[in-house]
């Protein structure tokens, strides 16, 4: 069993900054792709970003491509997402995921992750 921890979640203005970060529990973070979701009121969860196991190769929705970076400390079992230029549609509980494949695929999916954080609330105002 792997547990994921986020945290770095806030209210924050329109244009600032917040970066999330999400700690595991297991030596199997190393081997996993991870990946960040979200999800507002009332839509469905949506796929954020996501980076290898190595974090040689990441992928980003078009919603948050140029403003988000994903990056992770295998370290330390943490994986970050930086949130710059940020705007009220960003506004959302943030979720991170892991992926126990060992495959090479950046999934978009949640189906396709098998461990999820409880959620970090993200609050952007204009």
């Amino acid at each position: 069993q792997v547990q994921l921890v986020e945290s770095g979640g806030g209210l924050v203005q329109a244009g600032g900054s917040l970066r999330l970060s999400c700690a595991a529990s297991r030596r199997t973070f190393s081997t996993s792709a991870m990946g960040w979701f979200r999800q507002a009121p009332g839509k469905e969860r949506e796929y954020v970003a996501a980076i290898s196991r190595s974090a040689g190769s990441t992928d980003y929705a078009d919603s948050v491509k140029g403003r988000f970076t994903i990056s992770r400390d295998n370290a330390k079992n943490t994986v970050y997402l930086q949130m710059n230029s940020l705007k009220p549609e960003d506004t959302a509980v943030y979720y991170c995921a892991l992926d126990r494949s060992f495959g090479s695929i950046l999934y978009r999916t949640p189906s396709s992750y098998d461990y999820w954080g409880q959620g970090t609330q993200v609050t952007v105002s204009s």
